[in-house]
C-alpha cells in the first residue's frame, strides 16, 4: 500500500494522463491527430518505466504462450471476425470491405504498419505501463482489468462517436484479460493488431480512423 501522500500523487497522475490528455484532444479537434501523440507518450512512459524496480526490458517481447491459449484465442478471433462481418452485411451493407475496396494498398499498409505502430505502444501503456506503475491504485486484479478497459475505451472519445468508445471497452476488458493471464504484452499486441486488420478489413474502421480515404 502506498504513503497516503505518494497515493495521491500517483492517483493524480493516472488522472492526468490517462483522462487529461484524450480530454484536451477531444475538446480541441484541431490540436494533433490522435494517432501522432502515442510515440511521444511512449517516450515518457518508458523514462517511468525505467525507474520501476521490478521492470525488465525483456517483458515487451517475452513470449510463453501456450498451444491451448492460441487455439483458444485463434477461436475468439474467428468467432468476433464473423460477427462483424454479419453486423456490416446487416446492418451496414455499403461500408463493407469499404477500405480495402477504396483503398487496398492503404489498407494493405496499414495491415503491416498498425499492429508495430499503434497496437503495440497503446498495449505497452494501456497494460504494461498501467500494471505496473499503478498496482498500488488497483490492488486486486479485477480493478486492473476494469481500470485498463476504462482508460483504453475513453481514450477513443478523440474519434468522436460512441462506437469506438463500447468496442473499445469490451476489447480493453478482453487484452487487459488476456495480458493478465499470459503476462505477455507481446502477444496482446498482436491480438490488438489482428482486431484492427479485420475492423479495418470488414468495414468499420470509420470509427477509428478520422478521414479514412473511402
Amino acid at each position: 500500500m502506498l504513503p497516503s501522500k505518494k497515493l495521491f500523487g500517483r492517483t493524480l497522475e493516472f488522472v492526468l494522463l490517462f483522462f487529461g490528455i484524450p480530454l484536451l484532444i477531444y475538446l480541441e479537434e484541431d490540436f494533433i491527430h490522435p494517432s501522432i501523440i502515442i510515440l511521444p507518450v511512449l517516450l515518457f512512459i518508458f523514462l517511468l518505466l525505467r525507474r520501476h524496480p521490478d521492470f525488465k526490458w525483456r517483458e515487451l517481447i517475452t513470449w510463453s504462450i501456450s498451444r491451448r491459449v492460441l487455439l483458444v484465442n485463434g477461436l475468439i478471433i474467428i468467432i468476433s471476425a464473423l460477427l462483424v462481418l454479419a453486423y456490416v452485411f446487416y446492418f451496414d451493407r455499403g461500408n463493407l470491405f469499404n477500405l480495402p475496396r477504396a483503398n487496398p494498398w492503404i489498407y494493405l499498409a496499414m495491415c503491416l504498419f498498425y499492429p508495430v505502430f499503434s497496437a503495440y505502444g497503446q498495449e505497452i501503456i494501456y497494460r504494461t505501463f498501467l500494471a505496473r506503475r499503478y498496482s498500488g491504485l488497483f490492488l486486486k486484479p479485477w480493478l486492473f482489468v476494469l481500470a485498463s478497459a476504462v482508460t483504453f475505451s475513453f481514450m477513443h472519445i478523440v474519434f468522436y462517436n460512441p462506437v469506438s468508445i463500447i468496442l473499445t471497452f469490451i476489447g480493453g476488458l478482453y487484452f487487459a484479460r488476456v495480458y493478465q493471464l499470459t503476462g505477455s504484452v507481446l502477444f496482446t499486441a498482436v491480438l490488438h493488431g489482428i482486431f484492427g486488420m479485420i475492423f479495418f478489413g470488414m468495414g468499420m474502421g470509420q470509427y477509428f480512423w478520422l478521414d479514412m480515404p473511402v
